[in-house]
């Protein structure tokens, strides 16, 4: 929806991605295979699971990481406006319903559709 509110390409669920100069080419898996799109930027194109191999931590550099300190930094420091921009106008319950009926047959039902719901 964004790609077409923006009037720009759009690739989903991309496995491979390789950039030429103002040109993409999308790689990703469809039910027959492995579908190759070509888009021009800027484009919008969604991740598969399979386009990045995560980097896994190795043990002696998690002990590292838990003796390194943490810098605390203000969003003040940062220049940045914290102002909240949504306003709660209210919350409310929605209206109860009727109890619906229960009916013992076929015949009682479309009677009951015909002349109290009047919808067939």
């Amino acid at each position: 929806m964004l790609a077409a509110l923006m009037g720009i390409g759009q690739a989903t669920f991309a496995s491979e991605i390789i950039f030429d100069e103002k040109d993409l080419k999308v790689t990703r898996e469809v039910d027959g295979g492995l579908q190759t799109l070509g888009l021009k930027t800027p484009a919008v194109v969604t991740a598969d699971l399979r386009l990045n191999e995560p980097r896994y931590a190795s043990l002696p550099n998690i002990m590292k990481a838990k003796k390194k300190p943490i810098d605390i930094i203000s969003i003040a420091d940062l220049g940045v406006d914290a102002e909240n921009r949504v306003q709660l106008i209210g919350v409310e319950l929605p209206p109860e319903r009727k109890a619906g009926i229960k009916v013992d047959d076929v015949a009682q039902l479309v009677d009951k559709l015909k002349n109290e719901a009047k919808v067939i």
